[in-house]
């Protein structure tokens, strides 16, 4: 008889992880307490309990100083509020793609959608995800279902609807159920939220089922994705469901009467149900709850039950090891040098592990990564008796046990952070532990074209979407964690922004119109006429790309998401300037600026201009202010009107005139007969001077000549 194990049974990500989660605070020295059962396995389960774990059904059950765990299923919102307010110690080792759901859940709701769940209503899972939702929502366990549901209520046609899926549903019923909402409802949100492993298993249960004559399924009878694979396996032959190697002998016809799970039939019988010949096939798959350990004893009892010679523990072994198979050693290291570092495997020959083989980071030394006397399972690379010696490999080992935490960080879409050590053709490597991860270009960076030399040393965050180990190849994406923590972000900023507050930003580009600043993951847009109180033809004459800016909140579009920014300070308005400083009246040295048919444009302060009207350049009539001015001349001028709301200014050189004149007509209507006027302006005396006598006439005949002959003094 052949015996052959689906390469995924067993242990899923999720399950795995709570399971470790409990053992961890026992290895800690804490007790620990499970609100309900940790996984769907009677024997773990018991095996828990031997080591003092207990099931409590209700979190005020749980005992004073116990540590309450929350098992892969997950709670309602509820319940996670009442352990809260209890002040319970928690650990919630809820699995991450329900977490997924309880969100898709919430938002459904927050949005006005109707929220749909595919899954079996007395799941634990799923009444954890319904605890979540906070609007309308049903739960349907199939495709008939949910036409019940939309006949019962035909207005939920016209309504958004959001609908996922219990992380365990049957993959094709999942896909009828699909199908049926869009042709139900043409506004729907269709989330596939069925765990990967628990497809994969799906599929390589079905694919194995149609290869052998029998198919024995290992796991909890109340276990939900252990029923589905019972139910998979028997659309192709018999099909058996055991929860342990005990179970075995009465499906070998030994103790008949304690057959269980047979899906066909659980009746007594006196022949053997499960009989197959020499050349007959037997498949075995394992639930997600399934420990290795219920697998390995089950091989080992069909083993003696059937006499077969085979080794159906080292078989599964097999199945399960590395391609390398070569010899793993343990090792103490007993010496370092710069290229290599030597170790005692406890054999004749010396062992020595080059630097290249210490760590998939090529600049790394030998003293950065091990120390004198440090202890590490290590592979043999090449035995050479003649110079008796063995080549190790320690960075091969790490990878062996990389590739595990690899596969269940897909399954998880789990975050992981590691170096990035290489820029390559075609993107970058990072390294994680001691894998080394290939992000190709279009997944490297938030936005195409950015330069990946930038990412060189950096520590980054990324996602696992692709591991095959026959190529031992694993590809990240560092862009979706980027896209999600910049999602995350702008919901946060959303939520907190109001009108006038103040950021400081970086400039990210710059257009004809304005410039986008970037407020931390939200863009903000700073139009041209905001940027300066000048008058300016490009954003580029205030900021440039990369300049910080500080910045305020002028308008908020929350429907399109879209900001206004101002960046001119309200203190630094040249028109408050005017107001204080230059009222009506002033008198003032100004600059023309500008010439046109009706008058002269000529700057006042930095900011502002004002018109001088052609009819008060000068105190008489003129054809055209050029006739008078040119652009550049500094002239004296009057403020004869500020109308603040229109932002003008009207200047008046001919005010000034006009009122030199009157001046100068005042003063002569005062002053004395024969009394020299001096007017404002013009070169007069000193004060203390007084203006000569006039001199007499004198008549030409009688005025006396020199003489000649007398020369003029010096």
């Amino acid at each position: 008889m052949k015996i052959e194990v689906a390469a995924h049974a067993g242990f899923c990500f999720g399950v795995d992880r709570a399971v470790k989660q409990v053992y961890k605070l026992l290895e800690e020295g804490k007790k620990a307490a499970t609100l309900g059962p940790i996984i769907h396995n009677p024997r773990m389960v018991r095996e828990l309990e031997e080591k003092g774990v207990r099931a409590v059904e209700r979190p005020e059950d749980t005992p004073e100083g116990t540590v309450l765990v929350i098992r892969s299923h997950g709670v309602s919102q509820k319940v996670t509020e009442e352990i809260e307010s209890l002040g319970i110690p928690c650990c919630d080792a809820t699995c991450p793609f329900v977490k997924k759901i309880h969100e898709i859940a919430r938002r459904a709701g927050e949005e006005g959608r109707v929220f749909l769940l595919a899954g079996d209503r007395e799941h634990p899972e799923v009444q954890g995800i319904i605890g979540h939702c906070v609007g309308e929502h049903y739960v349907v366990n199939g495709a008939r279902e949910l036409e019940e549901v939309f006949s019962q209520k035909p207005s939920l046609r016209e309504m958004p609807v959001t609908i996922a899926s219990q992380t365990t549903f049957h993959k094709k019923e999942w896909e009828n159920t699909s199908k049926t909402l869009k042709k139900l409802c043409t506004n729907a949100a269709v989330f596939d939220t069925i765990c990967n492993a628990t497809a994969l298993r799906q599929t390589e249960a079905a694919s194995l089922a149609g290869q052998c004559d029998a198919m024995l399924v290992l796991g909890g009878r109340n276990s939900s994705n252990t029923d589905k694979l019972l139910k998979i396996c028997a659309q192709y032959g018999p099909a058996f469901l055991i929860e342990g190697a005990d179970e075995l002998p009465a499906l070998f016809g030994e103790d008949p009467g304690k057959a269980g799970g047979c899906l066909e039939s659980r009746e007594e019988k006196t022949a053997p149900l499960l009989s197959l010949g020499p050349g007959g096939k037997i498949g075995i798959t394992a639930g997600a709850s399934t420990p290795a350990s219920i697998i390995k004893e089950v091989l080992a009892a069909m083993s003696e039950i059937n006499n077969t010679e085979q080794n159906f523990e080292e078989m599964l072994e097999e199945s399960l090891k590395s391609l390398n198979t070569d010899e793993k050693v343990h090792g103490v290291v007993v010496g370092i040098s710069p290229t290599e570092v030597y170790v005692d495997v406890g054999r004749k020959q010396a062992g020595f592990i080059p630097a290249n083989e210490l760590s998939n980071d090529p600049a790394v030394k030998p003293e950065d990564v091990v120390k004198l006397g440090d202890e590490m399972e290590l592979l043999i690379m090449k035995t050479n008796d003649q110079e008796g010696t063995i080549m190790l490999s320690k960075r091969r080992v790490d990878a062996m046990k990389g590739w595990d935490e690899i596969a269940q960080a897909q399954e998880s879409g789990e975050i992981l952070s590691g170096k990035v050590i290489e820029v390559v053709k075609g993107g970058v490597i990072v390294l994680k532990d001691a894998m080394r991860i290939f992000v190709p270009a279009s997944q490297a960076t938030a936005s195409r074209g950015e330069d990946l030399n930038e990412l060189m040393g950096k520590e980054v965050k990324f996602r696992i979407i692709e591991v095959n180990r026959q190529r031992r190849r694993a590809v990240g994406s560092i862009r979706s964690v980027l896209r999600e923590e910049r999602r995350a972000a702008q919901e946060k900023f959303w939520s907190e922004i109001e009108e006038g507050q103040r950021f400081t930003g970086k400039v990210k580009s710059l257009t004809n119109f304005g410039a986008f600043v970037d407020l931390g993951g939200v863009d903000g847009m700073v139009h041209i006429s905001e940027l300066s109180w000048n008058r300016i033809k490009h954003p580029s004459e205030v900021l440039n790309v990369g300049d910080t800016a500080e910045v305020y909140i002028k308008s908020l579009d929350r429907e399109n998401n879209k900001i206004s920014l101002g960046y001119k300070r309200p203190e630094d308005n040249p028109w408050e300037k005017m107001k204080n400083e230059y009222p009506a009246g002033t008198v003032c040295d100004v600059k023309i600026v500008g010439l046109t048919q009706f008058g002269a444009f000529a700057t006042v302060i930095p900011g502002i201009d004002g018109l001088i009207h052609i009819s008060q350049i000068a105190d008489h009539r003129i054809e055209k202010p050029q006739d008078v001015l040119k652009v550049g001349d500094e002239v004296k001028v009057k403020i004869t009107e500020v109308d603040l709301e229109k932002h003008r200014v009207s200047l008046s050189i001919r005010a000034l005139l006009e009122e030199q004149q009157a001046a100068e007509d005042e003063a002569a209507k005062e002053a004395p007969e024969n009394a020299i006027v001096y007017v404002a302006g013009e070169d007069a005396p000193a004060a203390e001077e007084k203006p000569a006598e006039p001199a007499e006439t004198v008549e030409p005949e009688k005025a006396e000549e020199p003489a000649a002959e007398e020369p003029a003094e010096e």
